[in-house]
């Protein structure tokens, strides 16, 4: 089966239909936005066809939606949204993906770029040094199986309690940093035991770290609110729950295979495993996830931490970092809609929360939620706000500039170390844990990131507050 493009319905000037009628088991029609210089590109992948597969969830509803850095994945496709009604509707870890609650946040320094322009390489280097990151990773933070489980169930809570956390940085968080529901007993021992040394590390990938400055300003006031200004030095921190997240999502959808027959699911894909959110299966998987998710907002926490003291060895204790905003991008969430709850999984798709949602901190009542969309290492990221007008996509905007050819094909267009050379004559110092690694985060591998920001704008889904220019980029 192949989605063409005399299938598709033009919503509007970004948006795009493949309607139920396309095949008889799809629960609700299936969107995505795309920039026209972007649209060929979904037909070279098998995203739209998982996108499909992706309305074919028992109980999903409205449409199912894929953002503009769509691309094919496991089960649904990166930038997917799907919803589904609870209790009866189903609950997909192919849905949420391996790293569960991967995300990014914004740090903001008193710093413009001309008194930190020398010492980025130096500062690089240190996090390279003193961060632990690369696949398998490993940090020096070993946690005992009663402190994994606090993590598990509190999330950024427990650096709080440990001193790794500064005045309101819970508070900038989303759902500050914790997710109810979680319970340490519904993760595997393997899982647990890929947990207790990941703690405080950056993984491998695209996770990064960023040394960025602000470009340009489009929003004085919400910049000005959240204490942005003109050439300031920001970092961006990406990364997720590590080798927890990936062994509950390969734990689960196992599991989920061998049972959907008993639940009467039929599934369109393996990577859609799926079983009713009412089930003791998938209350567990919740309940997994949930702790991976605190995990992850723990183990972003604890990289600022050490992002911060060696920050204050190049600039003096007095130096600081604040924490704007914290976002998750692998996700399902209870949230309300419409005047009832429903299940969103957001698989590669940022929350995008308007102003006066109730599920907003009381300092982002008035403003909106930040929505952080990085872009790639070459390339500018952008800082957005999230509008009433996103009630259509469940509040989701995208999560990143998405991938434009494979990890293999990136790594045959230039070499790491080529790669590196380039970016220097760029005025961008980049290291990474290989020179592979390196490669395949080449920026020609990523859609162009205005492409994939201009439908988000046009579409009113979110606004534009500022964007910034890379200095610096450590590469997991």
């Amino acid at each position: 089966m192949q989605v063409l493009k005399k299938d598709l319905k033009q919503i509007s000037d970004f948006i795009w239909e493949i309607p139920k009628s396309f095949d008889a088991r799809m629960q609700v029609p299936a969107r995505f936005l795309v920039d026209k210089k972007n649209l060929e590109l979904v037909f070279k992948d098998r995203s739209l066809i998982q996108l499909v597969n992706t309305a074919m969830l028992k109980g999903a509803v409205y449409p199912t939606w894929a953002m503009p850095d769509i691309h094919e994945g496991f089960g649904p496709p990166i930038g997917g949204v799907v919803a589904t009604e609870i209790p009866d509707g189903v609950i997909s870890p192919g849905a949420v993906g391996f790293d569960i609650n991967c995300g990014v946040r914004l740090l903001v320094s008193e710093l413009n770029s001309e008194e930190i322009k020398d010492k980025i390489p130096q500062i690089i280097s240190r996090f390279q040094k003193e961060i632990p990151a690369g696949l398998g990773s490993k940090s020096d933070i070993k946690l005992e199986e009663k402190d994994l489980d606090e993590v598990l169930k509190t999330g950024a809570s427990f650096c709080q309690k440990k001193g790794m956390t500064e005045k309101d940085d819970l508070l900038h968080i989303e759902s500050e940093g914790k997710i109810e529901g979680a319970e340490g007993e519904a993760l595997s021992p393997l899982a647990k035991k890929r947990g207790h040394n990941q703690l405080g590390s950056l993984g491998s990938g695209n996770h990064f770290i960023d040394i960025l400055k602000t470009e340009e300003i489009f929003n004085e006031h919400l910049a000005q609110k959240w204490g942005i200004v003109q050439d300031q030095i920001v970092l961006l921190i990406h990364s997720g729950s590590r080798g927890s997240g990936h062994q509950i999502c390969s734990d689960f959808s196992k599991l989920f295979l061998t049972k959907a027959r008993d639940y009467n699911i039929s599934l369109p894909d393996p990577g859609l495993a799926a079983l009713p959110f009412s089930s003791q299966e998938g209350q567990n998987y919740f309940k997994a996830m949930a702790g991976a998710a605190n995990f992850a907002f723990a183990n972003r926490q604890v990289l600022t931490h050490f992002v911060r003291k060696i920050w204050q060895k190049f600039f003096g204790k007095s130096s600081s970092l604040k924490l704007v905003y914290d976002v998750a991008h692998n996700i399902a969430k209870i949230e309300n809609y419409k005047g009832k709850k429903i299940l969103i999984h957001r698989k590669g798709a940022t929350r995008a929360f308007p102003p006066n949602h109730q599920d907003l901190a009381p300092e982002f009542q008035k403003t909106g939620q930040p929505v952080i969309i990085p872009g790639s290492m070459g390339s500018l990221s952008y800082l957005l706000v999230g509008t009433e007008t996103a009630e259509k996509t469940f509040y989701s905007v995208s999560h990143g500039a998405g991938r434009a050819m494979s990890r293999t094909q990136a790594r045959k267009i230039m070499s790491g170390r080529d790669l590196q050379d380039q970016m220097k004559k760029e005025g961008i110092v980049v290291l990474a844990q290989t020179f592979s690694g390196l490669a395949e985060e080449n920026p020609q591998a990523y859609k162009e990131i205005d492409t994939v920001i201009k439908p988000i704008i046009k579409e009113g889904l979110a606004k534009k507050v500022v964007s910034f220019k890379p200095l610096g980029v450590l590469i997991g």
